[in-house]
């Protein structure tokens, strides 16, 4: 019984921050990822953390969003980051 309580623990304390991850493809002309990104060395970037980003297509961020490199801008939460 114990173990089936371990085993259940273990899959419940580690099933959020699978399901937390957010995969972006790196924007045109970009090599890095955004911050708070990791590169995968490939194509793409992951977090894992989601935040909302959107890329840029090189214009200014909209308004309540911010800046966060290599061609993304993150929509600010709680109106500061």
């Amino acid at each position: 019984m114990k173990k089936v309580l371990l085993a259940l623990f273990v899959l419940a304390s580690s099933a959020p921050a699978a399901m937390a991850q957010k995969e972006i493809p790196k924007a045109p002309g970009h090599d890095q990822c955004p911050l708070g990104y990791v590169n995968t060395l490939g194509t793409t970037c992951v977090s894992p953390i989601y935040y909302e980003v959107a890329p840029t297509n090189g214009k200014a961020c909209m308004s309540g969003w911010m800046n966060i490199g290599a061609g993304y801008c993150k929509k600010k939460t709680l109106g500061i980051f």
